[in-house]
């Protein structure tokens, strides 16, 4: 996944409009109407616990009140979280039908705080979704969304992702055998088209629609385009003119302002973030802030430094729940042993591999931000990447001193009642 932008717009907070209080999805209430996009490698339940905790704002009732539309929903927006809405990384359905439900629960473990929830899956065999699909629905997920977007060449190559974006009738019976198979809202997740002439989105979701899916969610972008060029937002708003279902804009919102130009363009009951999130952890507690008072935090070097040792410590603590076997000298150790051990050896490593590679996202922006990175990825374990993150910030600690960084972003849209 490009971690880079190319020549992004910039948006300023458009007059009186600002992200929605309050998304419905079938009989699930999303509060705001923010939501995590599904990465993959990206949000396991660490990070989609992480982000939930990072974008916790309360605002200010008395400046609210004075900022705000009266029908407004102040506690709602700003009281629970700036992330309404969390989805899983995509899961094979070919591959949660098979395997034991030992292992399912690897894929599909999520804690009882990351309510409300989306499990998404991708595949191409009708029965085999549905199937999928109500193992997502046992397994107590709150959605199940049908990912039609991803254009890695090995999930287009199986016809999964984008790749089916090129098969509508064959989508259509994904849709009802899905739909036919669960009793929890069901969405799509889909790109434009394969390529600038093949669009299909607007049928796409009028489909969906059809099939009975409750919401839509538009990445503005082609296959073809993968995550190059900007986002078309004017496909977003196609869709919203041609469906009465919820419909989810994605592409491109960087800020709060852009998050607000995306609904005031699109007229989109939804904002979803991808990529921004890992860069800036804080994205939706700052689109919370800025829709309550114009105005939001900008992380200092000590809010960095919390941000990355949190994330770190619990990626640690996930890894300490596997067990750890101890040998006994002359004793040879069991099969099951034997398993338990190289499952805890394949977990550290994945562990550390975390690391390293968020590492290059939260060092975003800091000055002397490669350092870090050179160190981190130069460690050999975990405590060594957290003795780097200690040093290194205990050092700017000294500059941050000398050059204190501004704490608020105002708003370009002065809020008048």
């Amino acid at each position: 996944m490009q971690k880079q932008w190319d020549n992004p717009a910039t948006n300023l907070m458009p007059e009186r409009t600002r992200v929605p209080a309050v998304l419905t999805i079938g009989n699930v209430r999303i509060a705001p109407a923010t939501v995590l996009a599904p990465m993959a490698g990206v949000t396991d339940t660490v990070f989609r616990r992480f982000i939930k905790n990072a974008s916790k704002f309360t605002g200010a009732p008395h400046l609210a009140s004075e900022m705000w539309d009266s029908n407004v929903d102040t506690a709602t927006t700003n009281e629970q979280s700036g992330c309404g809405l969390i989805m899983t990384e995509f899961t094979s359905a070919d591959g949660l039908s098979r395997m034991r439900e030992v292992k399912r629960k690897r894929y599909l473990t999520y804690y009882d705080d990351e309510h409300p929830i989306s499990a998404q899956l991708f595949g191409s065999n009708p029965d085999t979704l549905a199937d999928s699909a109500r193992i997502c629905q046992d397994a107590g997920f709150d959605i199940v969304d049908l990912n039609l977007g991803c254009p890695a060449k090995r999930v287009v190559s199986c016809n999964g992702g984008s790749g089916l974006l090129r098969d509508l009738p064959l989508i259509e019976v994904i849709f009802k055998r899905v739909r036919a198979a669960v009793s929890i809202p069901f969405t799509v997740k889909f790109r434009m088209g394969w390529n600038d002439s093949n669009i299909v989105c607007v049928p796409l979701a009028q489909l969906a629609e059809d099939c009975g899916l409750q919401a839509v969610a538009l990445h503005a972008r082609t296959r073809e385009n993968g995550y190059t060029g900007q986002a078309r937002w004017e496909y977003i708003a196609a869709i919203k003119d041609a469906v009465s279902i919820p419909v989810i804009g994605n592409g491109d919102v960087l800020t709060p302002e852009d998050a607000a130009a995306m609904v005031a363009q699109t007229r989109c009951d939804a904002v979803m973030i991808g990529r921004a999130a890992p860069a800036n952890p804080w994205i939706f507690r700052q689109i919370a802030q800025y829709t309550a008072t114009g105005r939001y935090d900008r992380p200092t070097d000590a809010d960095r430094y919390r941000m990355i040792k949190a994330y770190f410590g619990m990626l640690l603590d996930e890894l300490a729940e596997h067990p750890i076997v101890v040998g006994i000298p002359g004793v040879e150790l069991t099969e099951r042993e034997i398993k338990l051990q190289r499952t805890r050896e394949s977990a550290r490593r994945e562990t550390l591999g975390k690391m390293k590679q968020f590492a290059s996202w939260f060092t975003h922006g800091i000055p002397g931000g490669s350092t870090l990175r050179k160190q981190i990825f130069d460690s050999k374990d975990g405590d060594a990447v957290l003795a780097a993150v200690e040093q290194f910030f205990e050092t700017r600690h000294i500059l941050a001193e000398r050059e204190p960084e501004p704490e608020l972003v105002a708003s370009s849209y002065p809020f008048r009642a």
